[in-house]
């Protein structure tokens, strides 16, 4: 996958379009957790004593299609490309050519 954790990312399509989040979590099926984006209410019942009944305000995943990496190097959202160096692969900047 081309998106790792602790990358900083722009959202392009949906609600939150134009909003920047860093990737808290990539699952396998190619969705990536973002902080503080994609938010949602869930209602939820008392579980005895533990926790109360209530509304809870939840993340939930995007698709790695909605999303576009942002270059340290150049600051411009971007494609991932790949360079390979000897055994070494490395993710390029498609835009500044730099490596992330």
């Amino acid at each position: 996958m081309k998106i790792k954790k602790n990358d900083t990312v722009i959202v392009t399509i949906g609600k939150d379009k134009g909003k920047k989040a860093k990737v808290d979590r990539v699952f396998l099926d190619g969705s990536v957790l973002l902080a503080n984006t994609n938010i949602y209410k869930k209602h939820t019942k008392p579980q005895g004593e533990k926790q109360p009944g209530g509304v809870v305000e939840i993340a939930r995943p995007l698709k790695s299609g909605k999303i576009a990496l942002i270059c340290p190097k150049c600051s411009l959202p971007t494609r991932v490309g790949f360079q390979v160096a000897g055994k070494i692969k490395q993710r390029v900047c498609r835009k500044c050519k730099q490596i992330i």
